[in-house]
């Protein structure tokens, strides 16, 4: 009986509505998707409809970033920005938006600093290409994921970078990649997750380095 009420707990939910989109379930086998703790498959289930927004609010706890990680998350700017500015703790909030064009998902990221205006990032994950999931930072600039999990956590890996230029889309040689983007999906419990990005360079090391959390809206 035990057995079946926790059948019951692990399945049910993921059948009813508001868990009505299955394409982040496709990049997983059924045993690694399982392993994911039922918040953060209801998180990466959700299709927004008609224009709907998922919101989460939460901070940015600790930011590092060498040298060479901030002149290229400066130099990042000439594509739209796409890596952390703002290198202090603050508020900060991340929105989900369905990508109508794109046939995947929008993700806002707003950074706030301690003055001025606050730092936002744009990109797109869609769901293409031979890894089965491309994000799309801005410029025609590109990187294909791979995504697994990971004690018990969701984590996104590049596995390439491209640019498209004139309806022509090249991939960037090892040589030209910014480096290794991998970023951690924690559930934290009580509606909490923790998000860690991290940006390694097979010659320069680490260059940016940040942890923040997040709670369900």
């Amino acid at each position: 009986m035990r057995a079946a009420v926790a059948i019951t707990e692990a399945v049910v939910p993921e059948r009813a509505g508001e868990l009505a989109d299955l394409r982040f379930r496709a990049l997983l086998s059924a045993e690694a998707w399982a392993a994911l703790p039922l918040a953060v498959r209801r998180r990466f289930s959700k299709r927004m409809t008609g224009g709907a927004t998922v919101a989460y609010r939460g901070g940015v706890a600790a930011v590092r970033a060498s040298a060479a990680g901030r002149l290229l998350a400066e130099a990042a700017r000439l594509i739209g920005g796409p890596l952390p500015l703002v290198f202090e703790p603050g508020a900060s909030v991340v929105t989900v938006t369905e990508d109508h064009v794109g046939q995947g998902q929008v993700w806002t990221r707003l950074y706030a600093r301690r003055s001025g205006f606050p730092q936002v990032i744009h990109s797109a994950k869609r769901f293409a290409g031979p890894t089965g999931l491309e994000e799309y930072v801005g410029s025609g600039v590109g990187m294909a994921l791979t995504v697994a999990v990971e004690d018990a956590a969701l984590v996104f890996r590049s596995a390439f970078y491209f640019v498209t230029l004139a309806g022509l889309r090249v991939r960037l040689p090892r040589w030209a990649e910014p480096g290794r983007l991998t970023i951690l999906h924690r559930d934290l419990g009580d509606g909490a997750f923790a998000f860690t990005l991290a940006l390694d360079h097979p010659w320069l090391g680490r260059l940016i380095e940040q942890d923040a959390v997040f709670r369900d809206a």
